[in-house]
C-alpha cells in the first residue's frame, strides 16, 4: 500500500477530537500522524463549519528537504521534517502545499512545503477554557 504524498494531502496528528457526525478514512503514516484518505481540506472545513466547528489556516509555510534516491521513503522523511519544523507542536494537522522531487550534481532530493491546521470545536485558536476560568496570575502577565 503506497500512501503518496501530493498537493492537498491532509495530515491529522492522531488523536485528534473530531465531531461525533465526522468520519475520516486514514491510514498511518508517522508517528502519531495519520494520512486522511477520504477528504481534502475544502470539504473537511465544510463539514467542520456545518457543525460549528473551526479549521484553522496558518499563513506560515514551513518547509523541508531530504536527500535520497527513493522517491516515497524522501518524501516521508521530508514531511517528517516539516512536521518537525512547525513552530508549535499544537497544531494537530498539516495540509501539504508543495511537493517537489529535483536532483542537484546528479543527487536527487525533495523539497515538500506544508501549511499547519487546527481542527477543534472553540473559534478561538487554542482557546479550551472560557475566559472566567482563567487563572488571575495568567492575566496580570499578558
Amino acid at each position: 500500500m503506497t500512501q503518496t504524498i501530493v498537493i492537498g494531502t491532509l495530515l491529522v496528528k492522531a488523536g485528534t477530537i473530531l465531531p461525533e457526525s465526522l468520519q475520516l478514512e486514514c491510514d498511518p503514516y508517522l508517528k502519531d500522524w495519520e494520512l486522511v484518505k477520504n477528504l481534502g481540506s475544502s470539504d473537511l472545513d465544510q463539514k467542520l463549519s456545518a457543525v460549528g466547528w473551526s479549521f484553522f489556516y496558518m499563513a506560515g509555510e514551513v518547509n523541508a528537504m531530504a536527500f535520497g534516491s527513493d522517491l516515497e521513503k524522501t518524501t516521508h522523511r521530508a514531511v517528517k521534517k516539516v512536521i518537525a519544523n512547525m513552530k508549535s507542536d499544537r497544531f494537530n494537522c498539516l495540509e501539504i502545499s508543495r511537493v517537489s522531487a529535483k536532483s542537484f550534481l546528479g543527487l536527487p532530493y525533495v523539497t515538500v512545503a506544508g501549511h499547519p491546521r487546527h481542527i477543534q470545536e472553540s473559534l478561538y485558536l487554542f482557546h479550551a477554557k472560557p475566559i472566567s476560568a482563567w487563572d488571575h496570575a495568567q492575566l496580570a502577565t499578558v
